[in-house]
């Protein structure tokens, strides 16, 4: 059970800090700067954590099976945060924003996992989307 616990926790803690870091990044630095600065911090964790983690660590065998998702990741990394940071300078309150798009990126991924990964399209999904069509109406109404 805690395997299958312990990523969703971490990914909610993180995306905690996440949006915390992002709303608090201060007004007058450019995102792209801060993103440097975040990523390059990012990248030693990530080094660090290969080598801590894995006994028999080989980056140059791990390099070699690399395919065009890390380089498209990489760019979408940058436009979720970047996106973000925008958002929050442009009046989105934290508590609103990940909420606005994570109800719809929920509903665009149940498209996409149709198309691309051949998920089943369930009733279940279906009252899902309208739940999260109705909320995001509910929590943008003035």
């Amino acid at each position: 059970m805690f395997a299958y616990i312990w990523p969703i926790a971490l990914v909610v803690l993180s995306n905690t800090l996440y949006q915390v870091c992002a709303k608090s990044v201060p007004d007058g630095m450019n995102p792209l700067a801060s993103l440097m600065v975040t990523y390059l911090v990012g990248a030693v964790v990530s080094c660090t954590m290969y080598y801590i983690l894995n006994r028999n660590a080989n980056l140059v065998r791990e390099l070699r099976m690399l395919n065009w998702a890390p380089f498209v990741l990489g760019v979408a990394i940058v436009g979720l945060e970047v996106g973000f940071i925008y958002a929050f300078r442009a009046g989105w309150q934290i508590s609103v924003a990940q909420i606005v798009t994570s109800a719809i990126l929920a509903v665009i991924l149940i498209f996409v996992g149709y198309l691309l990964y051949h998920e089943a399209i369930t009733w279940n999904k279906i009252v899902g989307i309208v739940i999260c069509l109705a909320g995001l109406i509910l929590i943008n109404y003035r």
